[in-house]
């Protein structure tokens, strides 16, 4: 009796079904037209945040975040005495993206690309500066980051600096302030606060705003797309704002790891 499986391989199941994907939101910004609401949520409303540092255990410090699509893992490993045989006065901050294969439609390869290292030297801009390496001389400092689904890089550099920042705190290494960010576009005349993949497609340009709210101090800003001076700064505005209240979750979700610890 022959039989079509091949020993050789790996087979899939028998039986399978096609992943679900929700087209509802889809469908309504295929016909969103300029000068109506935004479909799903108002302007200037962002995704729930949903964060928990310290869920990795072999690592210094960590942080998960999810906004709805958007989903990272971050570590942090260090401070620990860096391999280079030349002094360095200052400690060295070291960031590392990777996306996980299955964290786009379309399967992403192991190797890394332009997108990584692109997202890396934003969210290694954003937080820098926030951390004291006089502190560590002739030290590094690990920061690892898995992007496990994404929903748009203007996303995943607004919440892997969210993460990045929490990790460092969980880890116990000495900052200035927490970092936290927020993105927005420009649709039409109004400014989309933490827009999706989707909603990034029918904008005209992005704005990635990195802030210390505590200090009241912008650590970095990464635009994208053409926006005029006045949208650039109504942009900023908005998502300076918003800023003060993604503060106060990771500053709660902090002190909750310290109490439950």
């Amino acid at each position: 009796m022959t039989t079509n499986f091949d020993r050789r391989r790996i087979n899939g199941p028998e039986e399978s079904f096609p992943p679900a994907f929700d087209e509802k939101e889809d469908a309504e910004l295929d016909r969103w037209i300029f000068g109506e609401p935004r479909p799903g949520r108002s302007s200037g409303d962002i995704r729930p945040i949903f964060l928990q540092p310290g869920l990795i255990s072999q690592a210094n410090g960590s942080a998960y975040i999810e906004t709805e699509r958007t989903k990272i893992a971050c570590a942090v490993y260090g401070p620990r005495q860096s391999k280079t045989t030349t002094y360095s006065e200052n400690g060295r901050l070291n960031v590392d993206v990777k996306y996980a294969p299955f964290s786009c439609q379309r399967r992403k390869s192991p190797m890394r690309d332009a997108e990584d290292r692109s997202i890396g030297v934003a969210i290694h801009q954003a937080i820098v500066s926030s951390v004291r390496l006089e502190l560590f001389p002739k030290s590094t400092i690990d920061i690892f980051i898995t992007i496990v689904q994404n929903d748009g890089i203007e996303g995943c550099m607004a919440a892997g600096s969210i993460a990045a920042s929490t990790a460092l705190a969980d880890a116990g290494i000495d900052m200035i302030g927490l970092v936290v960010s927020c993105s927005g576009s420009i649709v039409g005349e109004e400014v989309w606060l933490d827009p999706t993949q989707k909603e990034m497609q029918v904008s005209k340009g992005c704005l990635v705003l990195s802030c210390m709210p505590a200090l009241g101090t912008v650590t970095s800003v990464w635009q994208s797309g053409q926006m005029k001076p006045q949208e650039l700064l109504k942009c900023m505005d908005a998502c300076q704002e918003r800023c003060i209240d993604v503060h106060s979750v990771v500053a709660q979700a902090l002190l909750d790891r310290t109490k439950a610890s």
